[in-house]
């Protein structure tokens, strides 16, 4: 069979994993990367070895690409020509005004969560509506928080029918190595409800959600915390055997060490995952509780890598490569070895 022929389009804190996360899916090809200045990312790329061949988005800067040896396989529209499907990671807006370009070329192309929803044709997610999403042209993936928290819910809403979520989010203010927000010895609160919530009306229209979202001056993952209501009581115990058949859902507890996002944050870098990356979100057990009909429980997103997954179910979508959510995630977790520690 012929592999899919994937392209990334900006070579920043996703389009990097993104690139990385394709070169390991055995029905998948990554034609290349392409950026515009030669960033810390690509030095880094470079000094690897150059791993990736590189597409010049602009001609701008090429003589300091020259300067630091840094090689150039083409330019950006060589490498579209010879995709079947673009993974656009540039900063919010360009995508949108990439997308002319992947329309002229009528190549596929997937958006990350910073775009407005109207650039593709489905506001996609992995498992809880992949099938919309099935050889559509252009999709768009939920923000990071957004993406975790539609698993958990979803995991639950498929077992026990969920009417109504109400969500607290604890955001990182910043990735790490970022400094555009500045310094900040602060918490600030954003109105209600949180754009999550909305965004999971949208993914989830049968569900009711509202929410609120605190930034918090730290880097390295989000907090949120869910109160769902399904047709019928959901148990703590229903619900945490729920929550360990998901792929994608790590559970783990304080009394294990797992104290918060920085304990969650070492123990990927400790178990040798580039960058400290995790694909799966993480539930702690001691924080589930029944509240009257309620249950209540809270997940540490990992906002560097957590889309990751996502995409790469979505290349699976738009190219028909298969047709329903449990096949596509099965294959795409199976690649990235998301799960094994449950084996």
């Amino acid at each position: 069979m012929q592999k899919v022929k994937v392209g990334v389009v900006g070579y920043g804190v996703i389009g990097q994993r993104l690139a990385d996360g394709i070169t390991l899916q055995g029905d998948m090809t990554l034609v290349g990367v392409s950026d515009v200045k030669p960033t810390l990312a690509l030095r880094a790329l470079r000094e690897k070895g150059m791993p990736y061949n590189l597409y010049l988005a602009s001609n701008e800067y090429v003589d300091e690409f020259k300067k630091l040896d840094i090689p150039i396989t083409g330019t950006l529209l060589d490498m579209i020509s010879d995709c079947d499907v673009i993974l656009d990671s540039t900063p919010g807006g360009i995508g949108a005004k990439n997308k002319a370009i992947y329309e002229e070329y009528g190549k596929k192309a997937i958006f990350q969560g910073g775009e407005k929803n109207s650039v593709a044709d489905v506001f996609f997610h992995g498992y809880a509506n992949y099938e919309n999403g099935v050889r559509q042209q252009f999709l768009k993936l939920t923000s990071c928080n957004t993406t975790g928290l539609i698993r958990s819910v979803d995991c639950l809403d498929k077992k026990f029918k969920v009417k109504s979520v109400a969500i607290t989010i604890i955001r990182r203010v910043a990735d790490p190595g970022d400094y555009h927000r500045g310094l900040t010895n602060a918490l600030q609160i954003d109105k209600a409800p949180s754009h999550q919530a909305l965004d999971l009306m949208t993914i989830m229209p049968h569900i009711d959600a509202t929410g609120i979202l605190v930034h918090t001056p730290v880097t390295h993952g989000h907090i949120i915390t869910v109160v769902v209501t399904a047709k019928k009581k959901i148990t703590r115990h229903d619900a945490l055997n729920a929550f360990n058949e998901h792929p994608r859902i790590r559970i783990v507890n304080t009394d294990e060490g797992f104290l918060g996002n920085a304990s969650l944050f070492r123990y990927a870098r400790d178990l040798g995952n580039p960058r400290g990356d995790m694909y799966e979100i993480a539930l702690w057990s001691d924080s589930v509780v029944e509240i009257g009909d309620s249950i209540m429980y809270a997940i540490n997103v990992p906002q560097e890598s957590v889309t990751i997954p996502e995409t790469i179910d979505g290349v699976r979508a738009v190219m028909g490569m298969q047709t329903t959510s449990k096949s596509a995630t099965k294959k795409t977790n199976n690649y990235l070895g998301i799960g094994k520690w449950k084996k």
